[in-house]
């Protein structure tokens, strides 16, 4: 269990690094989606390519940021449900949901995408839009995706029996760190404590 346990910390790891890398994205997005914006109400010129490299730039980002959503606890629950069990029987319906429904979701996109994207890169898709991008770019993200969604679904696993051995503490359990929004108040309330002395 123990080298399982370092294979689930390098899952972590890997995809901690992808997520926060593809935050950027976000950024890059809002840049162009600005710039296009501006340039059509100034000068009343757009171009598709811009649009569609928004839309490839949202499904990265929902793509890559998905396995780093599951490796946060940040994912869609159904409180009702969770928020009466014990940290025991949520890792055990943690379990049966990846064994039954998240792996076999994760496998069944990957089987149905690959031909896809293989005929999209053999054909050199392109959008049927006029100045339109080539598609096989954005399809190859569903592979990536997905299979980081999968490591990331068998490194929650690992961590879940790992947890009900009595190996890890509690993989659900919700650090007690002030959110964003407290720390940008702390940080607003120690810059006026600052400046008031």
């Amino acid at each position: 269990m123990t080298l399982l346990l370092k294979l689930s910390q390098l899952i972590d790891w890997l995809n901690e690094r992808v997520g926060k890398g593809a935050f950027w994205l976000v950024l890059i997005m809002t840049v162009i989606s600005a710039g296009n914006a501006t340039v059509r109400f100034t000068v009343d010129y757009s171009s598709n390519g811009l649009l569609e490299i928004q839309w490839y730039l949202f499904a990265a980002i929902f793509l890559l940021c998905a396995p780093y959503t599951l490796q946060k606890n940040e994912h869609v629950r159904i409180d009702v449900l969770s928020g009466k069990l014990s940290p025991r029987g949520l890792a055990i319906i943690d379990i049966i949901g990846t064994l039954f429904f998240l792996l076999p979701m994760v496998i069944a996109v990957l089987w149905l995408s690959l031909p896809l994207i293989a005929e999209s890169y053999k054909i050199n898709e392109m959008s049927a839009n006029a100045g339109g991008l080539i598609r096989w770019p954005v399809k190859i993200l569903l592979p990536i995706g997905f299979t980081l969604l999968a490591l990331q679904g068998i490194s929650e696993l690992i961590k879940r029996l790992a947890f009900l051995a009595g190996m890890i503490e509690d993989p659900n359990a919700k650090k007690k760190e002030p959110t964003p929004e407290e720390q940008l108040a702390a940080a607003i309330a120690a810059a006026k404590a600052q400046e008031a002395k």
